[in-house]
């Protein structure tokens, strides 16, 4: 089916009454037809995570290291099957994307007073994390693209800057090369944040693996999961022994770390059941890339040119051949239509929604993250002895942000859509464009 065409007998939009009689027609069948929740992983566990979630039980060896029997770690199986496809030397699984995030920001030496740029979009655990080491986040804006503004995180560099965090919000990738090159300008450390774009690229590079570090969440909503986990990778054997310290307070004791400075960290290790079941997620990851990649560009085919000829357009990729193609975003040309788009997407079933919406909660945008624009954490602090001196945050600092966000409906693209549903989907988007 060719860009912008239409199904021989659709009413289209040819007359009010046509309209009206479409969108009851998709409502009623949205009751009876439901879009898969968007799960990708979850939503394709079957025998054989439960045959290894079976495997460790029986072994009774839930912890990596050792259990009442020797036997080979899950935990470390997995390891080296996912540094193997990334082509990374080096993977170090934790208990979560947060853990990782830490891990990462921990292994690079990020510490107390120093300030980590991250991007006013992205789940609230990129700005938290750095926190968490006693670092300064400092938020800088988002682009068309919804990663992070090269030019407006250069502009946020200061001699206390240790890091950056790029983000591949939404299983597109960020803008790497622009990324490497203000780091090596200014000396920062760069650790990427793939917690929603593992198996994307950029480049023909694995994402995760073009910073010095790159994390990964398998936390449920990500593409593949063990309900709750993540990963650290990189390349640097020194990174990659601070980052065993840290995730392990029994770290040194474990493993000689030759040359490397000891240090005492905290725990963040993977059990044996997170392993074996990510283990096998992983084997479905690229079916899982490729069946959202494929949906998507059914989509896009369909409804791509009604996108242009009502004024919005599809969301700017850094890179399309690496998207993972998990979102189609859709930018209006202002908030005020992209609501009313999203709303009658919702009305037809399809799972769409505004990507800020100042009344409602979303931790994914640095305008909810109360407690950092307070300055505010576990002890209820509100100052940080005057390493935050000169980090200003509020919505004035994050105003395009917000703007473009406000403007972009997300529709979620599932690897099991079937081809009715994308059928259905592609329809109604095609009428609520038309519609509004």
């Amino acid at each position: 089916m060719g860009v912008g065409s239409r199904p021989q007998g659709d009413p289209g939009m040819t007359s009010p009454a046509g309209r009206n009689a479409r969108a009851t027609k998709e409502s009623a069948q949205a009751a009876t037809d439901v879009y898969p929740p968007m799960f990708p992983g979850g939503n394709r566990i079957g025998p054989e995570e439960e045959e290894a979630v079976l495997r460790v039980v029986r072994s009774k060896r839930l912890f990596r290291y050792y259990g009442t029997v020797d036997g080979p770690s899950e935990v470390e199986a997995f390891e080296l099957a996912l540094a193997q496809l990334l082509s990374s030397r080096h993977a170090l699984a934790v208990g979560s994307g947060t853990l990782a995030l830490m891990t990462a920001l921990a292994a690079a030496g990020v510490g107390r007073g120093d300030h980590v740029i991250v991007p006013a979009y992205t789940w609230v655990s990129t700005a938290a994390a750095a926190l968490a080491v006693g670092a300064i986040p400092v938020i800088a804006e988002v682009d068309e693209t919804l990663t992070l503004d090269i030019e407006d995180a250069e502009r946020r560099i200061t001699d206390r800057t240790k890091a950056i965090v790029p983000v591949h919000m939404r299983g597109a990738p960020a803008d790497m090369d622009g990324v490497r090159q203000i780091a090596d300008r200014h000396g920062l450390v760069v650790v990427e944040d793939a917690a929603q774009a593992i198996g994307g690229s950029f480049g023909g590079r694995r994402l995760g693996t073009i910073g010095d570090l790159g994390c990964f969440s398998l936390q449920y909503n990500k593409i593949i999961t063990c309900g709750e986990g993540g990963v650290v990778v990189t390349d640097d054997p020194l990174l990659h022994d601070r980052a065993l310290m840290f995730h392990d307070v029994a770290a040194t004791h474990r493993k000689p770390m030759g040359d490397t400075p000891a240090f005492f960290g905290v725990v963040c290790r993977m059990s044996e059941l997170q392993g074996a079941v990510a283990a096998v997620q992983l084997r479905r990851m690229d079916s899982i890339i490729e069946d959202c990649r494929t949906n998507r560009a059914r989509i896009i085919d369909t409804v791509g040119d009604t996108v242009c000829r009502h004024g919005f357009r599809l969301r700017p990729c850094h890179d399309e051949e690496g998207d993972t193609g998990i979102a189609l975003v859709l930018q209006g040309p202002d908030a005020s239509r992209a609501g009313l788009v999203a709303t009658a997407l919702r009305a037809s079933g399809t799972p769409a929604r505004i990507l800020f919406e100042p009344d409602r909660r979303d931790l994914h945008v640095a305008y909810h993250w109360t407690p950092i624009i307070e300055k505010r954490d576990w002890v209820g602090a509100t100052s940080r002895n005057d390493d935050d001196a000169g980090v200003t945050y509020g919505p004035d600092c994050w105003a395009r942000t917000t703007e473009v966000l406000a403007r972009s409906v997300q529709v979620d693209v599932s690897p099991d859509l079937t081809d009715a549903q994308i059928e259905r989907m592609s329809r109604s988007i095609r009428g609520a464009l038309a519609r509004h």
